[in-house]
């Protein structure tokens, strides 16, 4: 099993179908784009590379992004693709715990992994897409394929491992839960490809779809409005904020919404008003998913049908329940000794399937933890209806997400302990109308210490990403704690949680 034979059976079939345009012009039919993945698989087996080694993928969204994951797949590597938003330590920290040969980058990055570096455009890399195609690897089920980097409460990455039978599962799940899609489908790709939106991209090259790039690279409602105009049957991902913004937009207002197939949405709790209005203003276009690094995009879903039908309805539990268990996945709701909870009963959600990891990259603590007794363990907490439908209440790990990109507080904590004038600080996430939730710092000084914003912020930009940066300060005489001396971030959340007391510029 290896997932190149997709991208090679689409292009056998549908040579001269579009496969990948930027606005409205076509820069690779399906033949053309088979044929670029079929010679960089050639060009990294020429460089040296063997089956089974890791290359890092630090790069923006651009049209050769699923052409060189089917090439890695081809050469029987291992895809590591990396946020571009990350910082490039960041970057470098992946690149360096997964051991990888070699990262891949878009220009203008300043990425300095300790591997080898090949940045698109370069001599490199004309000469790797110079070289003479390769045939198709052979590669076993399990074999590893990507390789996702995820995080946890302590801050340090974790490499979720994905095996071809993992991604295939999850690409022909796609076709069984979401759309049955034919080359007359386009999917838009306006989110990062290194994460869903890329993912969501194996089920549609392997029905030779047509993968649309934006002029800008990113996301605007006013040129979603005009790709629109220029291609039909369009599917595309967005998080919740971008949902927010493309309703909010009036440069969006008259755009050819009959020219929609489907908006799926995920990475992030969809509330019922902007399930609402996205339905009053889209129709029955809207589509909500659950899932993870550690089980990609395939957890639960909300088919389109069933969402609007509960729109119509006003029934706002159904609304934002994030659906059914995919097909042939099991997920369950268990208590603190992993035994099953009853409907309506609150837990930790778990899962087990094909789509789920088999571990995380030389973690096997960590793996022992997450996969006890064949279940992944997700570390949400939630609730499963007598019907199966499943309603996430809370997250049993202190995660923010903003805009639909995972934010983890304990690296951000590390960082500004690193202050001289830092005692004490808890990072939490507060509510935020357009991104959902934001970042809040809330700073104990030491005795005698003052400080300042802005030297916080400078070191937040020297550490770590611009988008993890808190967004709101706050100082405190002092934190509140249990009995065994750890802070209680749910007491801080429910004391900021309506914003009165959120002070967005400066500490007070």
């Amino acid at each position: 099993m290896n997932l190149a034979r997709l991208l090679d059976a689409s292009a056998g079939a549908f040579p001269d179908r579009p496969a990948v345009s930027l606005g409205d012009r076509r820069l690779y039919d399906y033949a053309a784009y088979g044929a670029l993945a079929a010679r960089l698989a050639g060009g990294l087996a020429a460089a040296g590379l063997r089956p089974g080694d890791r290359v890092v993928l630090a790069m923006t969204n651009n049209p050769e992004y699923l052409a060189i994951l089917f090439a890695l797949w081809r050469a029987g590597l291992v895809a590591v693709p990396a946020n571009a938003k990350l910082h490039p330590r960041e970057i470098a920290f992946i690149a360096a715990d997964c051991d990888a040969k070699l990262c891949l980058a878009t220009p203008g990055l300043g990425v300095a992994p300790a591997t080898r570096l090949v940045e698109l455009g370069d001599a490199d890399w004309r000469r790797l897409i110079g070289a003479d195609a390769a045939p198709v690897c052979e590669r076993r089920p399990e074999d590893l394929a990507w390789i996702f980097y995820t995080s946890g409460t302590t801050g340090r990455p974790k490499g979720a491992m994905l095996s071809h039978r993992n991604l295939m599962t999850m690409a022909t799940l796609y076709l069984a839960d979401v759309d049955q899609l034919s080359p007359d489908d386009a999917h838009f790709h306006l989110a990062a490809q290194s994460h869903a939106t890329g993912l969501f991209g194996l089920s549609h090259i392997a029905k030779a779809t047509h993968q649309v790039l934006p002029l800008s690279g990113g996301f605007s409602p006013a040129e979603l409005g005009q790709l629109l105009r220029w291609h039909r049957n369009a599917t595309f991902f967005v998080p919740p904020t971008g949902l927010r913004r493309l309703l909010a937009d009036p440069a969006f207002a008259g755009a050819p919404i009959e020219n929609i197939r489907t908006v799926l949405l995920g990475a992030a709790p969809v509330y019922a008003a902007d399930l609402r209005a996205g339905h009053e203003a889209l129709g029955p276009r809207l589509w909500n998913g659950y899932g993870q690094g550690e089980s990609p995009c395939t957890i639960t879903a909300m088919p389109k049908a069933l969402l609007a039908a509960a729109v119509e309805a006003g029934d706002e539990a159904r609304m934002v329940s994030v659906g059914l268990a995919r097909t042939g996945i099991e997920v369950a709701v268990v208590d603190a000794e992993d035994r099953p909870l009853g409907p309506g009963e609150v837990g930790e959600v778990v899962v087990r399937g094909d789509t789920v990891m088999s571990g995380y990259w030389n973690l096997s603590q960590a793996s022992a933890d997450a996969l006890r007794g064949g279940w992944l363990h997700t570390g949400d907490l939630g609730a499963l209806d007598g019907g199966g439908f499943l309603t996430l209440l809370d997250r049993a790990k202190d995660l923010v997400i903003s805009g639909g990109s995972n934010i983890y507080p304990r690296e951000i904590e590390d960082v500004l302990l690193e202050h001289d004038g830092v005692a004490e600080v808890a990072v939490i996430g507060v509510p935020d109308p357009e991104w959902g939730e934001s970042v809040m710092a809330l700073i104990v000084p030491r005795e005698g210490a003052r400080v300042e914003t802005a030297e916080l912020e400078a070191l937040c930009l020297q550490r770590i990403a611009r988008f993890k940066r808190p967004k709101h300060w706050r100082i405190l005489a002092s934190l509140p704690k249990n009995s065994a001396g750890k802070v209680l971030k749910r007491e801080l959340r429910d004391r900021f949680a309506d914003g009165r007391q959120i002070c967005p510029t400066f500490l007070s």
